[in-house]
């Protein structure tokens, strides 16, 4: 055959094989080993001694799968695979509520129940299986414990002199600990309105937004902040390497401290360029060995109600939130209004 004739039967033949897509679950992407996680921070240590990455590791070891991974604040990752539902990068998405539910809400999350999550309770799951909480938590505020001699009790302390300038946290809407904020406030303050009256008021002394609460941690160990919020787990497991750290839960003036469940909850991604290994890692995240370490590396509490930790990050945990009142939010109600209430924020907030 002539070369001519022959690079033109090649060209024809190229065209006429059918080329796989790199978007859906299986395609030729779907056999690479590598998972991708969006998270929420809190769970990937400062030093490289986080939960995730001990569990990363030994998943990676175990599997061959390597996991890539990108964090942010809860609402901007939910934010970002929103913007890319079209050509999913994402496999897996780790974030807190309300955005876990907003994610499931843009039909970000597919059906998938890991193995290990019929030990989940059923608050701390999907009714219809597509998101599943891998640590529990607790939303709490935290202190300098160097310059304050003891923790401030109440909501209102944190309108006194002493905090201008010294006063920071995470911005609603975006970070989900930032969002906790309001939540509480609307509990304790008893609605909607008398939480932004408190808020329009503690804005003089707040340092202004900040987009991740896990960087606020440090700024309160050097002294840069007095307070900031942030959750149990999170600044637990900070407080290791930040020894000026306290944990603390806000009152109102008159009533008990409080706080509410703010669990890491995963779900896999509609359309996942590695379904397949996503699954892998949601399995592996809610089994036995890696809820066991939970509390012992992460700082956190075990998901499966039948992982009983005994360990001393257990115990002193138990002790962190021993007295405190916990309340459930209406997840729902929040799912179906956080935008009105985050802009509320900003009206009375200015910001």
């Amino acid at each position: 055959m002539p070369r001519n004739s022959l690079k033109l039967a090649i060209a024809l033949s190229l065209l006429a094989t059918p080329v796989l897509s790199a978007c859906g679950g299986n395609s030729a992407a779907a056999d690479e080993k590598a998972v991708t996680v969006y998270s929420a921070d809190g769970l990937k240590g400062e030093n490289g001694d986080g939960w995730y990455d001990r569990i990363f590791k030994d998943f990676q070891k175990q599997t061959g799968i390597k996991v890539e991974y990108v964090e942010g604040g809860s609402g901007e990752m939910v934010q970002r695979a929103a913007r890319e539902k079209g050509n999913p990068q994402a496999d897996v998405i780790v974030t807190l509520p309300p955005f876990i539910q907003q994610a499931d809400g843009k039909g970000l999350l597919q059906k998938y129940a890991p193995k290990g999550s019929d030990q989940v309770s059923a608050a701390d799951k999907a009714a219809g299986a597509t998101w599943t909480s891998v640590v529990n938590n607790y939303f709490g505020f935290i202190y300098n414990k160097n310059e304050l001699k003891r923790a401030p009790t109440t909501w209102e302390e944190l309108l006194e002199g002493k905090y201008k300038n010294k006063l920071q946290y995470s911005t609603p809407g975006v970070a989900g600990d930032g969002t906790a904020v309001l939540i509480k406030a609307m509990h304790d303050f008893g609605g909607e309105k008398p939480a932004m009256d408190y808020l329009r008021n503690l804005q003089s002394n707040n340092v202004g937004p900040s987009a991740s609460t896990g960087k606020l941690a440090p700024k309160v160990d050097k002294g840069e902040l007095l307070v900031a919020n942030g959750d149990v787990q999170m600044n637990f497991a900070q407080s290791k390497t930040m020894p000026n750290l306290g944990i603390w839960f806000p009152a109102k003036d008159g009533g008990k401290p409080t706080t509410f469940a703010l669990p890491y909850a995963a779900g896999l991604v509609t359309d996942a360029p590695h379904t397949e290994n996503g699954r892998k890692l949601l399995d592996f995240m809610l089994s036995q060995d890696a809820q066991k370490q939970v509390s012992e590396i992460g700082g956190g509490f075990s998901a499966r109600q039948d992982v009983k930790a005994t360990d001393a990050n257990a115990t002193a945990l138990a002790e962190i939130i021993d007295g405190v009142e916990v309340f459930e939010p209406d997840w729902d109600d929040i799912d179906k209004n956080l935008t009105s209430y985050v802009d509320a924020w900003k009206s009375a907030t200015d910001s």
